[in-house]
């Protein structure tokens, strides 16, 4: 099956779409596909055909010798108290939790020496909506850091605790994030998307910043010169077309300002998490997370850099991803704690298992930054 591409859509998809939306014809790098199309290729086309597509969408950005690529990180979450109790969420813990805290700066500075100290690049620091933080503890925590390992690269606070410190403030999201810019921060985590459908975040996350909110942070970000990143986990709540929505608002944005350095979807994992109790799901399978992975790559064809996860899915499907449209495989993550409380163990261990999974597929492997730059080769002759 092939998909003629054009006519890009609206920012936003208001109602649920036709379930007899048809596919046409396959598509050149001047068309794209539009909403209808898109949703009809998710929902008809077979698995190796979205792969096939995908794969020719890739190759528009990455030629079939360059390497597959991965970086270096660590992921700190500095407190686990939030108040927005996301249905989904199996991490946070409320402020008088016996189990709540907030890291020391001493403990969060003694994590990000054992990231360099094995070659890390990328330190992620993320937690939840902490009443009790005033602006000044994110300030003075990415100056201290900055200060303290300037060659580390600070990616850091999700839009949903961005626009907490909106409140906080009392400034605009300007502000706020040149703020954060002139105290170190360097990029944004595209955390907090899920789904960008209000009508989905309102039966898991209702508390939480709205599909809008989420995109202007981005947006704002953009526009002062930061680069982030996109996700979106899915399997809780959503339809097929929520899913097609998100990637077209995401689309749109990047239309407007090509801040997104890349795309990272992935499956929520349903133990431990109020979600889990509700009949509410249909939990995403390996195929479905593949199915969204390759229409990922498909129809945002304006982001040069898609990651097959291995954090929920797993290697194996982490591997079978980069055959279909993803061309980075993400973080070694010395440490990870959000999915990790809902009992997912699957992260490699070192630098020679991420070489080693990519020489398995026939392929190069790189260690890149944040920005996506290649910091060191790893080819097939040097073995795993």
């Amino acid at each position: 099956m092939v998909v003629s591409i054009h006519n890009p859509l609206q920012a936003t998809t208001p109602t649920a779409p036709s379930e007899t939306a048809s596919p046409s014809v396959m598509t050149g790098s001047a068309n794209r596909l539009d909403f209808e199309q898109a949703l009809a290729l998710f929902r008809q086309a077979d698995l190796l055909t979205l792969g096939m597509l995908a794969e020719q969408a890739k190759a528009r950005w990455h030629a079939a010798n360059d390497p597959i690529t991965f970086v270096i990180d660590r992921t700190v979450n500095y407190t686990n108290v939030c108040n927005v109790d996301c249905l989904f969420c199996a991490f946070y813990r409320h402020a008088d939790a016996p189990d709540a805290y907030v890291l020391p700066y001493e403990v969060i500075a003694s994590k990000a020496q054992g990231l360099l100290d094995v070659g890390g690049t990328q330190l992620l620091l993320q937690g939840g909506v902490n009443p009790n933080l005033p602006f000044e503890y994110y300030t003075d925590l990415l100056r201290r850091l900055r200060s303290d390992f300037p060659t580390l690269t600070l990616h850091a606070f999700s839009p949903t605790e961005i626009a907490f410190m909106v409140e906080l403030t009392g400034w605009s999201l300007s502000q706020v994030i040149a703020a954060l810019m002139e105290a170190g921060l360097d990029s944004i985590p595209g955390g907090g998307a899920e789904i960008l459908h209000d009508e989905v975040r309102r039966k898991v996350s209702h508390k939480k910043v709205n599909s809008i909110d989420w995109l202007d942070v981005m947006e704002a970000a953009h526009g002062l010169g930061l680069r982030t990143t996109a996700t979106m986990m899915f399997g809780m709540v959503e339809k097929d077309w929520h899913i097609v929505d998100h990637l077209f608002k995401i689309r749109a944005l990047q239309d407007r300002t090509g801040g997104f350095t890349a795309f990272i979807p992935w499956t929520f994992q349903k133990p431990n998490t109020k979600l889990e109790k509700l009949p509410l799901h249909t939990e995403a399978t390996g195929v479905d997370y593949l199915r969204v992975l390759a229409l990922s790559r498909i129809v945002l064809d304006n982001i040069a850099n898609i990651q097959s996860s291995w954090l929920t899915p797993g290697m194996k499907l982490c591997q079978v991803g980069l055959h279909m449209g993803a061309n980075d495989m993400g973080g070694l993550v010395l440490e990870e704690n959000v999915v990790t409380e809902a009992g997912v163990r699957h992260e490699p261990k070192t630098l020679q298992d991420a070489v080693k999974l990519i020489h398995g597929m026939g392929r190069d492997a790189a260690q890149r930054d944040t920005a996506y730059r290649i910091l060191k080769q790893f080819p097939q002759s040097m073995g795993g």
